[in-house]
């Protein structure tokens, strides 16, 4: 079972796709404020707790600057003490809102039973094994390649790979994989040339919608960039729905997940066509919410708080 994360519109415009089929005089906004005001509902299933490894699964040509935007990304949610010193807002604040679900679940109210996450083994498949156009059998065999106890293997497919569904549905997704044992797994596609105004937003201007000037990206790369939003949103969906049955909206099918119950929104005063008031470097001009390891500014959507029924922001 995979669950999918969508920027199409811009991810708040995802929205109108579902509700003005039922209700087509409901103005977007106040939709917004409905999905922030939904309770989560815990099915009783099992989230990833304990120190959990990410590997990192490169497929196809990612330059070096490329790997070291994600993986610093991923060692600033470490809380180790070597990152808990970043600057605030930090990526380690973020992801901390997590950590309510677990003090929500009546089996995890313990705080060692929360979760700690570190970057593991990192592999890369430049040659394209499986060629350049993958299915999500394919991917989750890709996935595979990682350890299969106490992790979660990323996936991260370049530019220039077609993935079944990528674009057209999705910009990544999140699920388990294994027969005997499962483990989780996530996949992430590098939109830069095949869909940035869907999969990238607010660092390309949109296909659709309000067609408000996109903003500079943190790390100067638009594809990656866009790539730490859907990773961070499915790495807080699979910490809190691993396996389907953990902490979700709607049905298992198409649940709305940690942030997928958040769309497009990035910082107070956001709605659709606008991030938020966001903080902006005042060297480069990008925007940005959240600082993390060796010196990074990340973009990190906003993740639904079970404590507050309400999306909550770093800024």
């Amino acid at each position: 079972m995979a669950s999918s994360v969508s920027k199409f519109l811009f991810q708040a415009l995802l929205l109108v796709s579902i509700f003005c089929l039922s209700n087509a005089g409901r103005r977007l906004t106040d939709l917004v404020e409905e999905q922030q005001s939904m309770l989560f509902q815990y099915h009783n299933g099992p989230l990833l707790s304990g120190k959990i490894s990410v590997n990192l699964i490169w497929y196809g040509n990612f330059k070096p600057t490329q790997q070291a935007i994600i993986s610093d990304f991923v060692s600033s949610l470490s809380g180790s003490d070597s990152f808990k010193s970043q600057s605030q807002p930090s990526v380690l604040t973020w992801w901390r809102t997590t950590d309510k679900y677990y003090h929500l679940s009546s089996k995890y109210k313990k705080p060692t039973s929360s979760l700690t996450l570190e970057i593991s083994n990192q592999i890369l498949d430049e040659n394209y094994s499986m060629g350049k156009s993958l299915t999500r059998t394919q991917i989750e065999q890709l996935a595979a390649r990682g350890d299969h106890r106490n992790a979660i293997n990323v996936v991260l497919t370049a530019a220039d790979v077609n993935v079944e569904g990528f674009c057209r549905d999705t910009c990544g997704s999140h699920g388990s994989y294994g027969k005997k044992s499962k483990f989780a797994y996530i996949w992430v596609g590098n939109s830069e040339t095949q869909c940035p105004g869907q999969c990238a937003w607010p660092f390309y201007q949109p296909i659709y919608g309000p067609q408000n000037p996109p903003l500079i990206a943190p790390n100067n790369d638009v594809g990656m960039d866009g790539m730490v939003i859907n990773l961070a949103s499915l790495l807080a969906a699979t910490a809190t729905n691993p396996f389907g049955n953990g902490f979700f909206q709607g049905p298992a099918m198409a649940p709305l997940e940690a942030a997928s119950a958040c769309p497009g929104i990035y910082g107070k005063g956001a709605y659709p066509g606008y991030a938020g008031d966001l903080l902006v470097d005042s060297t480069t001009g990008a925007s940005y919410n959240a600082n993390g390891a060796n010196g990074r500014k990340y973009l990190l959507p906003a993740l639904f708080d079970p404590s507050t029924s309400s999306c909550s922001t770093l800024v």
